[in-house]
């Protein structure tokens, strides 16, 4: 799986920490449906029973011995329009459905109706043992709820629902954190997400341990580890803060930020390339492990700006960014 492939201004909508959760499901006998959008990848516990049989990490049902199909409904955190889906059934192997399909729908109540018209956004697929199933979604509405249907019955490991965020907020003339997932900030791309997503540093609150960031992988050489986000709106920046709660012998040397205001809509491949001629939003700085790093922004600080560049050299983890700003 490349790790970079669902980034370019896309987050998984589906994630516990947007406040999705599991609203309804058929049946769960041998696995939570709750485990399903576990944030972590899944994982496979050698030789581990519970008393209804092997531990799973992820929504297994039992064998259906009537007609019909397993399903759960998933209730999204914030509504938001669909691009991509990867559902996946690592270390189901046997036990994995014969196929799948995703409807979708928009909805006022936490748990709609058996009037509520549903949209179907993936038809009925086939399904492989152990693997990621991606799939591209062509309907851009905007959503609120996903029903997996799983055929007849068996597990799924994870879910990934990666889209855009719809937000109402209005936050002019408000001072906010700009880089706050939760008010519309998102990872455009980044060189290496080896260890850490990169939309993990955009999430809020403080880091439940060292997995809950960005990592990259230990790059031997003279080059260092970038990441471009678009923040949530456009603002000036007046306080940063680099956080490296976990990282402990991992943390990155020094890291630096630039930015940018940028109008319209921007290849991946552009912004990279633009990228490198962004004025300093902080010059090269040392950090430290397992410490919140405060600044305050004196090289750009009268300056609108939407996007962030932030470098780390020459490579490590970075748990969160935060940065404080008015919005224009």
């Amino acid at each position: 799986m490349n790790k970079n492939i669902f980034l370019n201004g896309l987050i998984d909508l589906a994630q516990s920490r947007l406040g999705s959760k599991i609203v309804y499901k058929t049946d769960e006998f041998f696995a939570p449906a709750k485990r399903i959008i576990n944030p972590w990848p899944p994982v496979f516990k050698e030789g581990v029973f519970d008393k209804h049989g092997k531990w799973m990490d992820g929504w297994e049902t039992r064998r259906k011995r009537n007609k019909g199909h397993d399903y759960l409904i998933l209730k999204l955190g914030k509504p938001g329009r669909i691009h991509k889906v990867d559902i996946d059934t690592s270390y189901f192997n046997g036990n994995q459905p014969s196929k799948v399909s995703l409807d979708a729908c928009f909805n006022k109540h936490a748990l709609p109706g058996k009037n509520t018209k549903w949209i179907k956004i993936i038809k009925k697929k086939s399904t492989k043992p152990n693997s990621h199933h991606f799939f591209n979604i062509k309907n851009r509405s905007i959503f609120t709820h996903i029903k997996l249907n799983i055929y007849p019955d068996g597990g799924v490991a994870r879910i990934r629902v990666y889209g855009n965020m719809e937000l109402n907020k209005n936050f002019s003339g408000k001072m906010i954190n700009l880089t706050s997932v939760l008010n519309g900030a998102t990872p455009i791309v980044c060189n290496n997400e080896h260890f850490g997503r990169a939309e993990n540093i955009l999430a809020p609150g403080k880091g439940k341990n060292m997995g809950d960031g960005w990592e990259t992988r230990r790059s031997r050489g003279k080059n260092f580890d970038w990441l471009i986000l678009k923040c949530a709106t456009a603002g000036k920046i007046k306080k940063i803060q680099i956080d490296t709660h976990h990282f402990k012998g991992n943390y990155p040397d020094k890291c630096s930020l630039q930015a940018a205001y940028l109008n319209g809509k921007i290849s991946s491949k552009s912004l990279i390339h633009k990228s490198k001629n962004w004025r300093p939003l902080l010059n090269k700085v040392k950090l430290k492990a397992h410490k919140k790093h405060n600044f305050t922004n004196k090289l750009m600080k009268n300056k609108k700006i939407n996007y962030i560049k932030i470098n780390i050299y020459p490579d490590g983890g970075i748990s969160r960014i935060r940065t404080f700003g008015k919005v224009e």
